[in-house]
């Protein structure tokens, strides 16, 4: 979503950076390019204004004039004041409530159901036990669609397709408290815009439920209108947080950096993929490090460690230093990293790789291809790959719609592979292995 905005931003240090002395004339240059960023963007104009406002006065003061390296220092105004516009720390649930209610609104196709559906996977991973209500009665098709998602996250759903929400919401409460379920999740009903209807129908429904948190779901790829829908729920019904969905598109991204500022609601998650796992806690920091281009090692490092357990790492290694590491080994790595999410998105989180590096879609094409050869082995080619000949590869090429030469060149590759692993867990093997686990240049380890 935010590639143009941070080739964009990159372009505008790049010039900072390679200058010892700024004048003022250099850094309004800088903040114009800023400012046409954020608005191409879809940024509220508001917030624009302000955000710039903040910068150019610390980019002004004696810690930019004084600083050895002045481009560096408003480089890092930029990415403070960024982070403030998002809303400095990360905002989480509400704590303390036994069972948490959570009011889920928004208006109809944000994807607000299946946000709940997230919701409660994610909070179960947490060792929560959550409860969803369908209390979006004026679409039928919700109902069937939240209880579908209820039985794949493995939460209950509290149904009455006859009653009305607002009496639902009490049955619920009360089979959570009978079930021992510690949190709530309502999902209402939505309009295509906000109506007199709507918002009775929501004041009933949080009367009923007195919310811990009211989270707004929002369509991050509508942009500006997302902004405007969120300050029109903020200031009738009131929020105590947002869930910006679809962050993962190829809209501007206007709305993830405005929202905040505009309604003074945190966004407390964000959507990042259709899977009901593609749900992460908002962390402005690093939103904002990453719209900068700086990269987001930590988010990086979480989605590996939830990938790779610490015991499948180091059956890995032990395999390696015999090596023993099979092509059906590699298939098993290779469906944890794909676990991670896209390469571009796993690359995009990398400090230093710029938009134009980030556009993989042919690795991405040529690893579907690996995996494809791979899967049409049997067992034991994938352990013995020395027994696969001419006739082999070719029944390995017809079923996974590639040549003999593209499964010939994977196996060379493996076997190239192999024998660099043995050559790095042979003689100096050990102090390898050890300089790698302490993240030290192995060169250096002689």
């Amino acid at each position: 979503m935010f590639d143009a905005i941070t080739q964009r931003f990159e372009s505008v240090f790049a010039g900072l950076r390679g200058k010892g002395r700024l004048s003022e004339k250099d850094i309004d240059q800088a903040l114009r390019e800023v400012r046409l960023a954020l608005l191409e963007a879809d940024v509220n104009v508001q917030v624009v204004k302000a955000f710039l406002g903040r910068v150019k006065e610390r980019a002004l003061g004696e810690d930019v004039s004084k600083a050895i390296t002045p481009g560096h220092q408003v480089v890092k105004i930029v990415h403070e004041e960024l982070v403030a516009t998002l809303g400095a720390e990360t905002a989480g649930l509400a704590r303390g409530a036994s069972p948490l209610t959570i009011l889920m609104v928004g208006l109809q196709g944000s994807g607000k159901t299946t946000t709940a559906a997230k919701l409660a996977r994610h909070l179960k991973e947490k060792g929560r036990s959550p409860l969803l209500v369908a209390a979006d009665l004026q679409r039928p098709a919700a109902i069937d669609q939240l209880e579908t998602l209820g039985r794949r996250v493995g939460a209950p759903v509290v149904v009455d397709r006859r009653g009305r929400p607002a009496r639902l919401v009490k049955t619920a409460l009360k089979e959570a408290a009978d079930s021992a379920a510690d949190v709530v999740i309502i999902d209402t009903a939505g309009r295509l815009q906000i109506d007199d209807a709507l918002m009775k129908e929501l004041a009933a429904v949080r009367k009923a439920a007195d919310p811990d948190e009211t989270l707004l779901v929002v369509d991050a790829m509508t942009g500006q209108d997302a902004v405007n829908v969120a300050k029109g729920f903020a200031d009738q019904v009131g929020l105590t947080g947002v869930i910006l969905a679809k962050l993962d598109g190829d809209a501007r991204g206007g709305a993830a950096i405005s929202v905040r500022e505009v309604t003074g609601a945190p966004v407390k998650f964000a959507g990042v993929g259709e899977g009901l796992g593609d749900l992460e806690p908002f962390h402005p920091e690093r939103m904002a490090s990453r719209i900068l281009g700086m990269g987001d090692v930590l988010t990086l490092i979480e989605k590996a460690e939830t990938a790779f357990s610490d015991a499948e790492a180091d059956k890995a290694v032990n395999k390696l230093r015999k090596g023993e590491f099979t092509l059906e080994d590699f298939l098993g790595q290779f469906q944890k990293m794909k676990a991670m999410g896209p390469v571009q998105d796993v690359l995009a989180m990398l400090p230093g790789v710029g938009p134009q590096l980030r556009q993989v879609e042919p690795v991405d094409r040529d690893l579907k291809r690996v995996e494809a050869i791979i899967r049409s082995m049997t067992p034991d080619e994938r352990r013995r790959p020395k027994i696969i000949g001419g006739g082999r590869k070719r029944r390995i090429a017809s079923g996974s719609g590639t040549t003999p030469q593209d499964v010939n060149r994977l196996l060379k590759q493996f076997a190239d592979a192999q024998k660099m692993m043995k050559t790095l867990v042979g003689d100096r093997g050990g102090a390898a292995l050890e300089a790698l686990a302490e993240g030290e240049p192995i060169m250096r380890r002689r």
